[in-house]
Parts: structure tokens; C-alpha cells; sequence
């Protein structure tokens, strides 16, 4: 297939966000492990695991909404290529003993009202004290306000999130909560598990979400630079 008649194949399979650039963007090695929706859709059109398509380690958490019969695991691939680092960002390859910094931050929900899986993204401002993570979303990077905590264990970070929706968006400035658990890359750069939380009609729902770290300045000047829109 040509790379336009991938991406129209993807967006066949209910990957509405598959373009021709995305494909460019696996295929020159920029995105070394595609999004979970990516991945799924990629799985479909293929018939073949996401493994053997020539990506990099599938990011943690994707087995979850992937549908698999185990429902809890996830993957313990800590220590691989963090997901879509930016090149020439300078990241040093051994983690520095500091998760301060500038993260992007992205987890993928299922909306029952629209019957789609949307992935919602976050430019945070992390901050360490002792074991502790304090979590805080960039105004300007989302209409959406995001809040984690987070206790660090080894290379398990686990903790509450807390999200206010946009108030003139699909959810109305509503508030949801729940619980939320990582594992960090041996290199300091990613954090990659899944977050539980209510859903309407008292189910509990369950989706993956990642930290890729950005910058490990928290200086003014790099904060501002970071307080934008997430590139999608």
C-alpha cells in the first residue's frame, strides 16, 4: 500500500486521526511506538501483532484497552526507547535522580455518549519532594485541567488524578477523579501504565495513560515556552 492508502485503511477500521503524515512519521523512525488507537487499528489492517511491524516497544498500558483476556497486566518493557522523543532535545540517556521537569502527559478514554476513544493531552509541570510528585497541567496547553499525586516506589509511581473539564466543552466543566499507577523507564524519561475511575451509571472504568518527559528545566522561560497547545 501506498502511504496514502494505509492511512485510509486505518481510518476504515475507526482510526479517525490516521493521516498520510502520521505513516510518514513510523515509517522514517521519528514515532518509534504508535499511539494504543494507532496500534489497535495498525493490528487490524495488518493482521499482524504490532511487535512484528517494526516499531519499538509497545508502549505500557496498551494491552489494556487492546482487549485482551488478561484485563490487568502491563507490560514490563521499563528501560526501552522512550515513546516519541523529540530529536535533538538533549536528554541525557541515565536517569538524572530527579523527575522534575516539563512532561507531556496523555491518557486515551472511552466516550459512551460518542461511542469513540479520544486521547486527552497535557503539557504538566512536575515537581519532586523526597518520594513525592506534584503534578500540575499548563493552562494554556489544554482547556481541560489536569492535577496528579504521586509516590514514588522504586520505579512505581502511584497516586490520584484529578481532572476539571473544559467548561464550554462536550463534558461541561465537570469534575472526575480516581486512582492512577506507573512504571518508570530506567532512563527516567517515560512513565507508562493505567488510571481507574467512575464513569456514569456507577461503572468504573479503566484506560492507559503515559508521561514523556519534555525538559528538566522548570525554570519561568521554559514553562511559558511549554504553556501552548499540545502539538497533536
Amino acid at each position: 500500500m501506498s502511504q496514502d492508502d494505509l492511512a485510509r485503511a486505518l481510518r476504515d477500521v475507526g482510526c479517525a486521526s490516521a493521516t498520510k503524515r502520521l505513516v510518514q512519521r513510523w515509517e522514517s523512525g521519528y514515532t518509534t511506538n504508535p499511539r494504543p488507537s494507532h496500534a489497535r487499528a495498525l493490528e487490524k489492517v495488518m493482521g499482524l501483532p504490532i511487535e512484528s511491524l517494526g516499531f519499538g516497544t509497545v508502549m505500557a498500558g496498551r494491552s489494556l484497552s487492546g482487549g485482551n483476556d488478561a484485563g490487568h497486566e502491563v507490560s514490563s518493557d521499563i528501560g526501552a526507547v522512550p515513546h516519541e522523543r523529540h530529536p535533538g532535545s538533549g536528554l541525557p540517556p541515565q536517569h538524572s535522580g530527579t523527575y522534575s521537569g516539563i512532561w507531556l502527559s496523555r491518557y486515551e478514554f472511552y466516550s459512551s455518549g460518542r461511542k469513540q476513544t479520544f486521547t486527552a493531552s497535557h503539557y504538566v509541570v512536575v515537581l519532586q519532594h523526597d518520594d513525592r510528585l506534584t503534578v500540575r497541567s499548563l493552562p494554556g496547553s489544554a482547556k481541560s485541567s489536569l492535577e496528579l499525586d504521586l509516590t514514588v516506589d522504586g520505579h512505581v509511581a502511584t497516586g490520584v488524578w484529578n481532572e476539571r473539564t473544559a467548561p464550554q466543552g462536550y463534558y461541561r466543566g465537570a469534575r472526575y477523579h480516581g486512582a492512577i499507577q506507573l512504571l518508570i523507564e530506567l532512563t527516567g524519561t517515560r512513565m507508562a501504565g493505567k488510571w481507574v475511575g467512575f464513569g456514569k451509571n456507577f461503572e468504573v472504568n479503566v484506560g492507559p495513560w503515559e508521561l514523556i518527559l519534555q525538559d528538566r528545566s522548570t525554570s519561568k522561560a521554559t514553562i511559558e515556552g511549554f504553556d501552548r497547545p499540545v502539538d497533536k
